[in-house]
């Protein structure tokens, strides 16, 4: 017997019952995004391999291990690992950051990386981010802060996330800091783990937010970052928490936080929760004010974070904050009796989506009796059933059954149904 298909390892499906709270999850993001003027880019999900190799870095874990990468004829193509490279890549291309335009976008979609399937972490998964061009002060930094600091309110999951700060200062003010960080290490080489001897020449700061004990206590009394900051990132980073303050906006700093990509410059800032075990981190990012040079193109600034859809999703079940309102996908279900009756129903069911363009109403197909209609319209998870046989028909009425306990049936004219369904839904 053949092997039965089945999909990918940390690929997965996202099937009917799950897709309501994705879609209620990306709307209340999009929504968000639209009311601080952010624009939405899409971009393609393979790009070539030079493009990450450029931006994120070749010697990073991302670059070395975890990219899905392929030949096409004569070109190495991947499937994008994260989304601000195809982003930059994106802008420069078109031309729509040139001359200091200030650009706002965000995007959303699927990324990929080989990495070892567990809870809250895939091979493919989806994010959400947010890219800002041309923007150089704290006051967009707080901004980016600020906003997904009001999602989480609006998720019902404030309470279970706490924002984590730290600033990397300029690219010269790091490479001092490298230096003396690969000089205290040096010295105790024997303690680190093997991913963290490897890191220690190609990107030593990654040693710092090691998970492994010993490396932890090797790093007891290393050189600090924050004793290295140029005067430049010192006033930013002071700039950017005064806001924070006076938005009321808690925060802690976490002078180990370096995130995990080569670009990253002055200030980086975690979203971390305990509710998920090890994997915290729902949302991260930070300023990349090199990267766009890096890249080929001017000197530009560019700050922005992106956040895992899966994670937060999780968050929000493991919190019992899902609305009840998504679980239902169906206001109303309409069985007909006769062939009379099925004819009349069609056309009343789309006279009521004229009138009620947000009403969700399925029409039973398939025929059956009574009890084997009203079954499916119990099953369909719909508030009311709309009854129309002869007698209904005779005298242009229609029965409207609550299905959630919501009273008796009754029957109503049809020109004055669509009013009623209105108030009837709105109040159940």
């Amino acid at each position: 017997m053949s092997k039965s298909l089945q999909a990918i390892r940390g690929m997965n499906d996202i099937l009917p019952e799950q897709s309501p709270l994705w879609r209620y999850f990306e709307g209340t993001v999009a929504g968000l995004l639209d009311s601080y003027g952010y624009s939405q880019i899409r971009t393609p999900i393979v790009e070539f391999t030079e493009l990450f190799k450029r931006s994120i870095g070749e010697v990073t874990d991302i670059v070395e291990k975890e990219m899905y990468t392929f030949q096409d004829n004569k070109d190495s193509l991947t499937l994008r690992p994260e989304g601000t490279a195809a982003c930059v890549r994106a802008v420069l291309e078109h031309g729509i950051i040139g001359n200091g335009q200030v650009q706002k976008l965000w995007y959303v979609g699927p990324m990929f990386r080989h990495e070892r399937p567990q809870l809250g972490r895939y091979r493919q998964f989806h994010q959400i981010g947010v890219e800002v061009f041309n923007l150089a002060g704290p006051d967009i930094d707080a901004e980016l802060i600020m906003l997904t600091w009001r999602l989480w309110a609006s998720l019902g999951i404030q309470d279970a996330v706490t924002l984590e700060l730290n600033s990397l200062g300029t690219s010269e003010a790091r490479a001092r800091y490298r230096e003396a960080l690969v000089e205290f290490l040096s010295g105790r080489i024997d303690q680190l783990d093997e991913d963290s001897k490897r890191r220690l020449q190609s990107n030593p700061l990654r040693i710092l937010d090691s998970k492994n004990e010993a490396t932890q206590a090797a790093l007891v009394g290393a050189p600090k970052l924050e004793e290295y900051l140029d005067e430049e990132s010192r006033v930013h980073f002071d700039g950017l928490k005064a806001r924070l303050d006076a938005a009321g906006i808690p925060f802690v700093i976490n002078t180990k936080l370096v995130r995990g990509l080569d670009y990253y410059s002055k200030t980086v800032f975690e979203w971390v929760t305990d509710r998920l075990g090890a994997q915290g981190t729902v949302c991260a990012g930070g300023r990349y004010d090199g990267l766009v040079e890096q890249m080929g193109g001017k000197p530009t600034t560019g700050v922005g974070f992106a956040m895992g859809i899966e994670r937060l999703l999780l968050l929000i079940e493991t919190l019992g904050k899902v609305p009840e309102s998504i679980s239902r996908t169906l206001d109303v279900y309409l069985c007909a009796f006769g062939e009379q009756a099925e004819l009349a129903g069609l056309k009343l069911s789309e006279q009521l989506r004229d009138r009620l363009p947000h009403l969700r109403l399925a029409v039973n197909a398939g025929g059956g009796n009574f009890k084997n209609q009203f079954k499916k319209a119990d099953k369909s998870g719909a508030l009311f059933a709309l009854i129309l046989g002869d007698d209904e028909l005779a005298k242009q009425q229609i029965g409207v059954k609550p299905l959630r306990g919501q009273g008796e049936q009754q029957n109503i004219a049809w020109d004055a149904l669509a009013e009623h369904l209105e108030t009837a839904i709105a109040q159940a």
